[in-house]
């Protein structure tokens, strides 16, 4: 059985990949190791990749972990790297998303704050089931604050235009946080989420296990 790397998305654990069916492979999940100070997003990639023992691995990567996930695999071409809700460079970012490098909102926004704002994660994320709303929720209460910050920055601050052949990106087009329009998955997901690993489990199981 192929062993598979899985890295979760900004703040998560390996929970948000819990309602996956993953029968077909022996899953093993990253664990987060603390960034240095305003370390940057390949640097931190580099340092996490060195964790996973797998001189070629399939790394497959959430959101955040998929930005990480396709660091690491333009990096060394003997990863493989699977992407969900995610970009595979920085130039697919919404302007949104770039304005907030200048103009840094969540550094003065209260952590609790983004915690109990059920409205913005069911909104942007696109949690709607009562059960899985309730995981997503306990995933944000257990997530460190400082880790989120620096993962923000990083994310903004984040520059790579090129595009690895040895990535596969998986995208959903109900995704708001990261809009289809603004980036070219190989594979789309109808009525996906920027968390369709959970509300749209089944799909994404079936297309991981074809391409695994």
């Amino acid at each position: 059985m192929k062993s598979v790397y899985f890295i979760s998305g900004l703040g998560a654990d390996k929970r948000i990949f819990s309602a996956l069916d993953l029968s077909y492979c022996d899953p093993h999940f990253v664990e987060w190791i603390t960034p240095e100070i305003k370390e940057p997003l390949q640097q931190y990639a580099k340092r996490l990749r060195q964790t996973i023992p797998e001189e070629n691995p399939l790394i497959i990567g959430m959101s955040f972990g998929g930005m990480l996930a396709a660091e690491m695999a333009r990096a060394d071409l003997g990863v493989k790297a699977i992407i969900i809700s995610s970009n595979k460079s920085s130039k697919e970012f919404p302007a949104y998303l770039r304005i907030g490098k200048y103009f840094p909102i969540y550094r003065w926004l209260p952590f609790s704050f983004l915690k109990r704002s059920h409205f913005l994660y069911s909104k942007f994320f696109g949690v709607k089931s009562k059960e899985q709303k309730k995981v997503f929720h306990q995933i944000l209460e257990d997530s460190d604050p400082h880790f989120i910050t620096w993962a923000i920055w990083s994310i903004l601050h984040w520059k790579s235009e090129d595009i690895s052949a040895n990535i596969i990106h998986i995208h959903g087009t109900s995704d708001i946080l990261l809009p289809l329009r603004f980036v070219k998955p190989d594979y789309v997901i109808k009525k996906g989420t920027h968390v369709m690993t959970m509300e749209r489990h089944d799909e994404v199981s079936a297309l991981l296990k074809k391409l695994i």
